[in-house]
């Protein structure tokens, strides 16, 4: 199926797919190109809003996160230096921190400054920015707030329509993400998922799809980061797309080629006329068998039905002419978007 855009692993998916009733998305690089990019800068101390971002841009160009590419981006753009940086430490699920000079400075989510402890009085604006979208970087230097940023990224195509094809075939769909709540349930809103699950840290994830599996649903999960590949392990499907992370990849029973969120309605497409063309060939198969082999070896002769055996293994042939021709039929299966 890599015409279609879909790497499968084992065959066995073909044969779950059509089972799935929930599939569980990761926001950024999954729903979201994951291309993100400064959208505001709420500066509260006294350094111009340039050397501001030359610090954190600094300390993000050491992460990994995909939010750290808006940060790169723009040095890169204003052909900014960047500042030698010191300890640099991830702090899985909350944020990043580092010394610059002898300042110590952490960039992470309101939950980083929950778990340092840190008086936060501006939370009327983290709401402001996260109602237009934004995902939020506080900035701290010294256990003292100096600015909230605003992370703006862009939905990717055809999210919406698949997501209400989804919504129309019965499977419920979940956003998982460690954002926060209200640019999760924007984003969410805006695209038609109505089941938001966010401040998830990556070790919370998994747990979320163990859940979801013991309340008796059978789980696909789509990610593409390094945080996702336990959840994705976990999940009955793993999906990832191919821009994502090896590791994410290597964890996934599905990868997406094409990086297009369609492929998945085109997987569970071709999983439903897979196990209908099965049925079908088995149904075949046994109609033969029980029809032409009694005939054949001579149990219906005393009423006075018989066959030439030659006739016999004729038919057996177009027994299986009849199933490779059933099965060639999937090759003409349509994408459903």
């Amino acid at each position: 199926m890599h015409g279609k855009g879909i790497l499968v692993k084992k065959s066995e998916i073909l044969e779950n797919a059509q089972k799935v009733n929930t599939i569980v998305f990761d926001k950024t690089g999954t729903l979201t190109y994951g291309t993100l990019k400064i959208s505001k800068v709420i500066n509260y101390s006294k350094m111009e809003e340039k050397e501001l971002l030359q610090l954190v841009g600094s300390i993000e160009a050491k992460s990994t996160h995909p939010i750290a590419k808006a940060f790169t981006s723009y040095l890169e753009e204003n052909k900014i230096q960047a500042l030698e940086v010191n300890n640099f430490e991830n702090i899985s699920g909350l944020g990043i921190k580092a010394n610059i000079e002898n300042d110590e400075i952490l960039l992470g989510n309101s939950k980083m400054l929950e778990n340092y402890r840190i008086q936060n009085n501006h939370l009327d604006d983290e709401k402001s920015l996260s109602e237009m979208g934004n995902s939020i970087v506080y900035v701290v230097k010294n256990k003292e707030i100096i600015a909230i940023i605003g992370i703006n990224d862009i939905v990717r195509e055809n999210a919406k329509e698949v997501i209400s094809i989804l919504n129309k075939n019965n499977i419920q769909t979940i956003m998982l993400t460690g954002d926060n709540i209200k640019t999760a349930e924007k984003i969410a809103k805006d695209i038609g998922i109505t089941k938001v699950i966010a401040n998830v840290l990556p070790s919370e994830k998994a747990q979320m799809i163990k859940n979801l599996k013991n309340e008796n649903n059978f789980v696909m999960m789509c990610g593409d980061g390094i945080n996702d590949s336990p959840a994705l392990s976990l999940s009955d499907i793993g999906v990832s797309i191919s821009s994502g992370t090896d590791i994410a990849m290597d964890s996934a029973d599905v990868i997406l080629t094409k990086n297009d969120l369609t492929s998945i309605i085109n997987l569970i497409n071709i999983s439903k006329k897979t196990v209908r063309n099965i049925k079908q060939n088995l149904f075949w198969a046994f109609f033969y068998n029980l029809l032409m082999i009694p005939i054949a070896i001579g149990v219906l002769k005393p009423i006075g039905i018989s066959i030439n055996p030659m006739i016999a293994s004729l038919a057996m042939v177009l027994s299986s002419i009849t199933v490779i021709l059933n099965a060639l039929r999937l090759k003409r299966i349509k994408d459903m978007v």
